[in-house]
């Protein structure tokens, strides 16, 4: 088997055990509308915590199942609520500073956009670094933040697509496949890219992941 081959089954073996997207995994149904852009804001804000990813994932669905899904509603329900909300979830260790930011947050979104996040795509008209800049102005969400909000939205604002992260990156180098984004955005299609990336983050995340996958493409 070429090492060409080689790559493509890896790919493939990949994106079919492990290729769902964390919003998926979270319920939210991307659209380019203020809701579910919301809600993989809070996702990636949950996420880019040292927590373990299956947590970050429960606690985002106990915030919107408790109905926290858009800013106004995290912004209107009160401290306690959310704190609750991501105890739910089993967000114990930073539920009280994540419950904080996340209400500052969604004032902040509220008060410069809106809550529209499609205001900073307006704003950064194509450029990810502008982008990630306009999302790191609000409370909570750093660089790790940013690039799970990209991550995870290319698929309805293709302008960033293809967008692999570093942790992508490192995900892809662990299974022997290029260590180049560009490189690697070739080995699949537009329309499987966020799903290409969130399963090469659970690659880098977990060995257990490489293993298996390796194994089950030889």
């Amino acid at each position: 088997m070429s090492p060409r081959a080689g790559q493509g089954a890896i790919v493939r073996t990949l994106l079919d055990r492990h290729g769902e997207t964390y919003a998926a995994q979270a319920g939210i149904r991307v659209r380019n509308t203020p809701q579910p852009l919301y809600q993989v804001l809070v996702l990636a804000d949950l996420l880019s915590t040292r927590i373990r990813a299956s947590v970050a994932v429960a606690a985002a669905r106990a915030l919107f199942d408790a109905g926290m899904d858009t800013p106004r509603r995290m912004a209107d329900a009160t401290w306690q609520q959310r704190v609750d909300a991501l105890g739910e979830g089993g967000y114990r260790r930073y539920d009280e500073s994540t419950a904080t930011r996340l209400g500052e947050g969604a004032v902040l979104l509220l008060d410069k956009y809106g809550g529209d996040l499609r205001r900073l795509r307006d704003a950064a008209d194509g450029d990810a670094a502008a982008l990630r800049r306009s999302l790191q102005e609000l409370p909570g969400v750093g660089p790790t933040g940013s690039a799970i909000f990209l991550r995870e939205v290319q698929g309805v604002w293709p302008e960033y697509a293809p967008y692999l992260d570093a942790k992508a990156v490192q995900g892809a180098e662990r299974l022997g496949l290029p260590g180049d984004s560009g490189k690697l955005a070739r080995l699949v299609g537009q329309d499987e890219t966020a799903a290409f990336a969130s399963a090469l983050v659970r690659a880098a995340l977990d060995r257990s992941v490489v293993d298996e996958v390796r194994q089950a493409a030889a």
